[in-house]
């Protein structure tokens, strides 16, 4: 995955927006995912970017198609590579690890 083993936290919301889509999906309708789950109305030029960065990264890859949608002009489609799904997993994991013992009452962790 380049010169880190993590995924930012955009990354990560797009990878699982576009996870819990499977293939097909496009950036609106990731974009639509993200707003619907997070209730974050992030740019869809800002996923556009982040899913071009990902792809040069190999963890998506985008193929022209049509979407689920009635979308009257063709998409550019996204799924999860094998890498950008380990991706997910490590992140996953990692999170994991930092929560496990982690209790967020007055004085922990002082």
């Amino acid at each position: 995955m380049g010169g880190r083993d993590y995924l930012g936290e955009f990354e990560l919301v797009v990878l699982l927006a576009l996870a819990r889509l499977g293939p097909g999906a496009y950036g609106a309708s990731i974009h639509a995912e993200i707003l619907d789950r997070t209730g974050r109305d992030v740019s869809i030029p800002s996923v556009y970017v982040t899913l071009k960065r990902m792809e040069k990264k190999g963890l998506v890859v985008s193929s022209m198609g049509h979407s689920d949608a009635d979308v009257a002009r063709p998409t550019r489609n996204y799924h999860l590579t094998d890498e950008g799904r380990d991706a997910v997993e490590r992140s996953r994991a990692l999170f994991e690890r930092l929560w496990d013992g982690v209790s967020l009452t007055e004085g922990a962790g002082s």
